[in-house]
């Protein structure tokens, strides 16, 4: 899935994400943190994603997002998986009617399969901390997020991006 759109979090909120991603990755852990900054890789909320985005889509996705203001809540750690072995550590985001109204409504237009994870009633809002841990590193990433990791705090969504993961580049809607 080299194609995406993603919701970008608050300043406060992207800064929380980061420090979680230094605390993983200071344990020696996976985390989504890079060795380097890259300005395109952040915290995000992907609404959509896949091998490519239709061309008709493109034009419509920032007349979606225009004035967008959506009030989430990150809230508990929780586990993806195992898939071959491995899990996903994520924050989850409580899904509100309008953040799911607009990610039904951003997958309709981007053609996202009925059935896929992207399709009707089988999103799964979050915000990812880790990806392939596994079964024995479970415990040293909770332990490394300390106890109050999954505390819930509240983000205020106004920008939407694209990226473009063949080309490891990114742009605003």
């Amino acid at each position: 899935m080299a194609q995406s759109v993603e919701l970008l979090l608050d300043e406060p909120a992207e800064a929380t994400v980061r420090r979680q991603w230094d605390l993983l990755a200071d344990a020696g852990l996976s985390s989504e943190r890079r060795s380097g900054p890259e300005e395109s890789h952040r915290p995000h909320l992907t609404l959509f994603a896949a091998e490519a985005v239709p061309a008709p889509a493109e034009a419509e996705l920032p007349e979606v997002v225009f004035d967008l203001a959506l009030d989430l809540k990150l809230g508990a750690l929780m586990m993806f998986g195992p898939r071959r072995g491995r899990f996903i550590l994520v924050r989850q985001v409580t899904p509100s009617v309008d953040l799911l109204a607009l990610q039904s409504r951003v997958a309709s237009i981007c053609g996202a399969e009925p059935d896929g994870q992207f399709g009707p009633g089988r999103w799964s809002p979050h915000v990812t901390l880790a990806r392939r841990l596994t079964t024995d590193r479970v415990g040293v990433a909770l332990d490394a997020l300390g106890p109050t990791a999954g505390t819930s705090m509240r983000t205020l969504v106004t920008r939407c991006r694209r990226w473009d993961g063949t080309r490891k580049t990114a742009w605003l809607l």
